[in-house]
């Protein structure tokens, strides 16, 4: 139902469940003061409920002080209860001015009451009680469906802020993917160009290793860019079939070779095969990470992985005999984070601190009980 709808429809229903009544009694009694002003508030209650929207508060006030008079005037004539009283305080409880309604009803109705006393109207305390009654269980609907409205808000910005944290979520995972993707790939790029501009007059055969290796990182690494894109683009949550398989323990092999043709001794001494995908994934990224550490920033001619499963986790050290850590180097930037955060998703922890080996030791643990 539109907005529009929803202002106009109280207004129509007032009119006609008020209106037709104290035309009756005009065409009856004839137009006398009493029934003119009858007809007059039958109107004028409906038409002032078109500024509930804006005003309801001031709104339902106006309606109870119509709404009373009514009732003095229209005593003894049989005429239908003031309805636009009753459209007003609901709208006014549903727009959230509760203590106009309240108070305007509350205070209205018991002058009303004490006028009539002075006034010395002989009302029946029947007719009373059940106009109270009326009263207390118009509130009682507008305060359900206002209580009612704020419970589907609640809801809806529930669903909003649960939407926003996976997308938060989805995004921060991307980001480590191409930053751990980009990060080694284009230092593999870094080197190898180096390599080649040294050798290039000297050993041009050497000169062109080193281009042919430079061509194949960079298209491994622009497939593995495009598969996470294309979850990211993916419409309905779920991606086509990726370019290049997920990365997996399998492929430590070929990831240490890569880093040994750049003149850094790897030595790889992993006695795990069987794991989750997830935990093969996380493991893959940490020692990637940690030997594209190793190749930008230690100056380091030795390194060695060594992965193990024992006392129910899964082991992970990667050493170094580089610089070492530093003043500068010692705190966390975002390959050291990216690390932590997926041995952190898997129940697990990541530090780092001096190696044996003089350089470095990055070392994680992710428990076996959270991933089985």
């Amino acid at each position: 139902m539109s907005s529009r709808a929803r202002l106009l429809i109280p207004v129509v229903v007032s009119l006609v469940l008020q209106l037709p009544s104290t035309l009756y009694w005009l065409a009856m009694n004839g137009p006398t003061p009493r029934e003119l002003v009858g007809v007059i508030l039958a109107l004028a209650g409906p038409l002032v409920l078109l500024a509930a929207r804006r005003f309801p508060g001031p709104v339902v006030l106006v309606v109870s002080l119509l709404g009373s008079v009514d009732f003095f005037i229209t005593q003894g004539m049989g005429g239908p209860p003031y309805f636009a009283l009753a459209f007003a305080v609901v709208g006014a409880l549903v727009r959230g001015a509760r203590a106009w309604a309240w108070l305007s009803v509350g205070t209205v109705w018991a002058a009303s009451l004490g006028i009539g006393l002075l006034l010395g109207r002989d009302w029946s305390p029947v007719g009373v009680a059940i106009t109270t009654f009326g009263l207390l269980l118009v509130f009682g609907a507008g305060e359900a469906m206002r209580g009612r409205r704020e419970m589907l808000a609640d809801y809806r910005r529930a669903v909003q802020q649960r939407r926003q944290s996976e997308a938060q979520t989805e995004r921060v995972r991307i980001a480590r993917e191409l930053h751990d993707v980009l990060a080694h790939s284009l230092s593999q790029i870094n080197v190898q160009a180096g390599v080649g501009l040294h050798l290039m007059e000297r050993q041009p055969e050497k000169a062109a290793e080193a281009l042919a290796n430079i061509k194949e990182t960079s298209k491994t690494a622009l497939d593995e860019v495009r598969s996470v894109l294309g979850v990211l683009r993916s419409s309905d949550g779920s991606a086509d079939a990726p370019l290049v398989p997920e990365p997996d323990l399998s492929r430590l092999p070929g990831l240490v070779a890569s880093v040994t043709s750049q003149g850094i001794d790897v030595t790889l001494d992993s006695t795990v095969e069987n794991a989750p995908q997830a935990v093969q994934l996380a493991l893959y990224r940490i020692v990637q990470e940690s030997l594209t550490n190793i190749v930008r920033h230690s100056r380091a001619e030795r390194a060695t992985v060594t992965l193990r499963e024992a006392d129910g986790e899964y082991l992970l050290t990667v050493d170094d005999d580089g610089a070492g850590l530093t003043q500068d180097s010692a705190g966390e930037g975002r390959g050291i984070l990216g690390m932590r955060e997926r041995a952190e998703l898997l129940g697990g922890s990541l530090d780092h601190s001096a190696s044996p080996l003089g350089g470095t030791r990055v070392s994680a643990r992710i428990p076996l009980k959270e991933t089985r």
